[in-house]
């Protein structure tokens, strides 16, 4: 059989590396199955290059649709247009998405438009925040989608409410924690380290990119004084994203303990996030990390897709409000953070279940 499997971004790409490795073993057994690799383009981002791709052993994309930036209805209609092309020209079996990308709603539409069944990675997943647009590709591509490979009980859950059938979800954990897992004794100690004379767990991480966080210089500027504020005595290290970086331009934010530094790749940011006292992030990937990690975790969001984070492991949600901030770092800093746990099939096979899911299905 033949899949096309699809990424859109970054993360995209680390959850699908499992998945070939995956893939290409069952080869080496016997399997008559075979994968296309194709890149939207969706985003282009710099560090997305060669190195990326060596750095964790990730094949080059077959294809690369070159859709890049444009506003939410460009990018989905410019997708469609270049996966429909992609799909007549490469016809396949099975179209993989991963994720909640814009990538992931616009080719399961085209795919399942082209009578072509699809498989989600992450199925089932929910913020119940209608404003993500995150939640509405979420939502659309599990409405189409024919297999669901779930990362937790909590997405079955949703799957089940919706009237799926539970014989075509398939619990089988997460594919993110798979790349994290095996590559947790390869972070490397950025430059950075010794630059800011880091120490372990004496230093705090802060990722921001969320349009509720970023989008209003008063607010963003309101939320990173705050948290200088409370973390006066460690040093902040900032990775800044290219969508904070416009932001951030605009506004004069100096002060001594926080360091704005450029992106980093997997390696080394990870070696950052492992050996921190704490990470203050917006992203929903970093809150899975930093549960498998043991590293306390303060969410600037106001809901997940990820409740096993905060029920299970390290995470609290906070929002953007000062009071729920500050009460936080109070418990970090007083040295009674929750002890977290390691949520059910993060253990770094998940892959392997889907793959082999996947063989029985299509009785391989």
């Amino acid at each position: 059989m033949n899949i096309t499997i699809v990424a859109g971004a970054r993360p995209n790409f680390m959850k699908i590396a499992p998945i070939i490795e995956a893939i290409q073993h069952k080869r080496s057994e016997g399997f008559n199955i075979n994968y296309r690799l194709v890149h939207t383009g969706q985003h282009y981002d710099k560090n997305l290059s060669g190195a990326f791709f060596e750095e964790l052993n990730i094949p080059l994309p077959d294809s690369n649709l070159e859709v890049k930036s444009g506003t939410q209805a460009e990018q989905t209609a410019a997708i469609m247009i270049g996966f429909e092309k992609e799909l007549r020209l490469n016809p396949c079996d099975l179209v993989m998405v991963v994720g909640d990308v814009t990538s992931t709603m616009a080719c399961t539409i085209v795919a399942k438009k082209a009578h072509i069944k699809v498989t989600h990675v992450e199925a089932g997943i929910r913020s119940g925040d209608m404003r993500m647009p995150e939640e509405i590709n979420r939502i659309v591509t599990d409405s189409l989608t024919d297999y669901f490979f779930t990362t937790s009980t909590y997405a079955n859950e949703n799957l089940e409410r919706l009237g799926i059938s539970k014989s075509n979800i398939f619990f089988v954990g997460n594919v993110m924690i798979d790349t994290l897992l095996k590559n947790k004794n390869r972070f490397k100690k950025p430059k950075l380290w010794d630059n800011l004379m880091l120490s372990n767990k004496n230093y705090l991480v802060m990722t921001l990119h969320r349009p509720s966080n970023v989008d209003e210089e008063e607010q963003l500027k309101a939320l990173i004084t705050k948290i200088v504020e409370l973390g006066k005595d460690y040093p902040i290290v900032f990775p800044v994203h290219p969508r904070t970086q416009k932001l951030l331009s605009n506004l004069n934010l100096n002060f001594k303990n926080l360091h704005y530094v450029n992106p980093l790749g997997y390696l080394e940011f990870n070696y950052l996030v492992e050996n921190a006292k704490a990470v203050i992030t917006d992203s929903g990937g970093i809150t899975e990390e930093t549960t498998v990690m043991n590293v306390p975790c303060i969410t600037l969001r106001n809901s997940t897709e990820r409740p096993e984070t905060c029920n299970i492991g390290t995470n609290i949600l906070v929002g953007n409000d000062s009071k729920k901030i500050e009460s936080a770092f109070n418990v970090l800093l007083s040295g009674a953070w929750k002890q977290g746990h390691i949520p059910e099939l993060w253990d770094g096979q998940a892959a392997k279940r889907i793959i082999h899911h996947i063989t029985h299905i299509y009785k391989l």
